[in-house]
C-alpha cells in the first residue's frame, strides 16, 4: 500500500485539498448530466461511486476528524448510497498508512526517543492504520506488543476540519439554526478525547477492570511507562475482527451465540451499570480469538450517560406506548424530541413516528430471549431508517431533534445490533445482570 510522507495539518493546507475535492465532484455531475442528455435511464449508481471515490481519496489524505466522520457515516448504512457505505467504511480498517521516516520523526516528536530507543524491535510498517492513527508491531523483553500512533496535527485540526464538514451535515440530516451548535460541541468534544491517548489509557484499563468478571471476554494490558498522549502501547492481541471470522471462518451456531452473548453483556453491563460505555461499536474494534474469546480493543470513544438522559431513554423500553399515550408524550420531550413551538400536527406526527421507531429498536427489551440473525427484526429496521432518512414531511420540519447524547448512544446501539447481526446471535437479554 501506498504510504504517505506529509499530512497537511494547517487550515489553509486542509482546506485546499477539500476544495480539490470538490472540483472534481463537480466534474463529475457534468460527466454525469452529459450522458444524461443522451440516455435518460441512466442511475446515479457511476456518479455515486465516482463522487465516493473522490470524497474518500482527499479524506484519507487528510486523516483526522474529517476521515473520522466518514467512518461514522459508514455504519449508516441506510442513510447513504451503497457506494459511499462501502468506500467510508474503509476508514474503519485501512488507509493509506504513515511512511518509515514519517513514523520515526512523529515518535521523536510525541515520546522525545526514536521507536528502536524504547523498544528492542519495531516494525516501522504500519499493521493497521485508521482515522486518528496507525498500529505498528514491538517487542519488549520477550513481550509482543502492538503501539499506536496518533497521525501528527490531528488533534489541533479538529474544530477546523468540523467546521468545514459542517455545511454538508447540516443538508444531509435537515439541521437548522443555532441550535445545530450543541451536536457539533458534543462529537467535536468527542473527537478530542480520541485524541488524548493518557485518557483512553485510563478509560481502558478501568473499563477492563469493571467487566473482568464477565466471560469469554478478553482485553489487552496497557504500559503507561511506554505512553504518552500521542502514542498508547499494549499487548498485540492475535485474533480476526468479527467480520473477517465472519466471512472466512466455518460457522458454529453455538459459538456464534456465544459470542454475541458475550457482546451483549459488555455493551448492556457498561450502560445500566457503570454508566459509561464503548461507543464506536464497529467490527474493527472487536476480534475473536482462536478459543473464540471476544477482544475488545480502542477506548478512544467512551461516552458517558447521564441520568437525567438515562432515565427517560430506558423508560421507553418499560413503557407501553399505546396504553400510556400521555407518558410517552413526557418522555418525547424530556429527550428534546419534541419541542414547546411545535403545531399540534408536528406534535402527532412526531409522536406517531417515533413511536414506530421505539416499538422496533426496543424489542430487545422486551423479550427475556431475543434473535438479532431475525431477518424480520433486521428488515423492519432497515425499513424505519430509510424512512426517517427520506420522509419528505419530516425533512420540511427542522430537523433539530434529540438530545445530544442521542449521537453516541444510538450509534453504540446501531453499531451493536449490526454486530449482533452478523453473527446471527440469539442472546439471553437479561444474562448481564449476574456480573452486577
Amino acid at each position: 500500500m501506498k504510504t504517505i510522507d506529509k499530512i497537511p495539518t494547517g487550515k489553509i493546507g486542509r482546506t485546499s485539498k477539500l476544495v480539490q475535492t470538490g472540483v472534481k465532484i463537480g466534474g463529475n455531475y457534468i460527466k454525469y448530466y452529459g450522458k444524461k442528455a443522451f440516455n435518460s435511464e441512466l442511475t446515479r449508481d457511476e456518479l455515486d461511486e465516482d463522487n465516493a471515490t473522490d470524497i474518500y481519496d482527499g479524506l484519507k489524505s487528510l486523516k483526522g476528524s474529517a476521515l473520522k466522520v466518514a467512518q461514522m457515516l459508514s455504519m449508516e448504512k441506510n442513510l447513504l448510497p451503497g457506494a459511499y457505505v462501502e468506500k467510508f467504511s474503509l476508514a474503519q480498517f485501512s488507509v493509506p498508512p504513515l511512511s518509515a521516516p514519517l513514523v520515526r520523526k512523529t515518535f521523536k516528536k510525541y515520546n522525545g526517543a526514536y521507536p528502536e530507543e524504547l523498544y528492542d524491535t519495531f516494525a516501522t510498517q504500519s499493521v493497521n492504520a485508521a482515522s486518528i492513527g496507525q498500529v505498528h508491531q514491538a517487542t519488549k523483553e520477550g513481550k509482543k506488543l502492538a503501539v499506536k500512533i496518533q497521525y501528527p496535527g490531528v488533534a489541533d485540526s479538529i474544530s477546523s476540519d468540523l467546521s468545514i464538514v459542517k455545511p454538508i451535515a447540516l443538508r444531509m440530516f435537515n439541521l437548522k439554526g443555532q441550535d445545530t451548535d450543541k451536536y457539533f460541541k458534543e462529537v467535536e468534544n468527542k473527537l478530542l478525547e480520541e485524541t488524548d491517548y493518557q485518557l483512553e489509557l485510563k478509560n481502558s484499563q478501568w473499563i477492563a477492570d469493571q467487566c473482568k468478571a464477565i466471560p469469554y471476554l478478553k482485553f489487552p494490558i496497557y504500559y503507561p511507562e511506554y505512553s504518552s498522549e500521542k502514542i498508547l502501547t499494549m499487548d498485540w492481541m492475535e485474533g480476526l475482527h468479527i467480520s473477517e471470522y465472519v466471512s472466512t471462518q466455518p460457522q458454529d451456531t453455538e459459538m456464534n451465540h456465544r459470542l454475541g452473548q458475550t457482546l451483549w453483556n459488555f455493551y448492556m453491563f457498561q450502560i445500566h451499570h457503570l454508566k459509561k460505555v464503548h461507543a464506536d461499536p464497529h467490527p474493527g474494534n472487536f476480534l475473536v480469538d482462536k478459543n473464540l474469546n471476544l477482544i475488545a480493543l480502542d477506548f478512544g470513544c467512551v461516552k458517558t450517560i447521564p441520568n437525567e438522559f438515562y432515565i427517560p431513554y430506558f423508560e421507553l423500553a418499560d413503557l407501553n406506548i399505546d396504553d400510556n399515550p400521555e407518558g410517552f408524550c413526557k418522555i418525547l420531550y424530556d429527550l428534546e424530541i419534541l419541542r414547546s413551538d411545535d403545531s399540534v400536527e408536528e406534535t402527532i406526527y412526531l409522536s406517531e413516528l417515533f413511536g414506530r421507531l421505539i416499538k422496533v429498536l426496543t424489542l430487545p427489551f422486551t423479550q427475556k430471549e431475543f434473535d438479532f440473525g431475525d431477518s424480520v427484526f433486521w428488515s423492519e429496521i432497515n425499513a424505519l431508517s430509510e424512512t426517517l432518512s427520506s420522509d419528505q414531511q419530516l425533512r420540511k420540519m427542522n430537523g433539530n431533534r434529540g438530545s445530544k447524547h442521542f449521537i453516541y448512544i444510538n450509534r453504540t446501539f446501531f453499531g451493536l445490533y449490526s454486530l449482533l447481526n452478523d453473527l446471527k446471535a440469539k442472546v439471553n437479554t437479561e444474562a448481564y445482570k449476574e456480573y452486577f
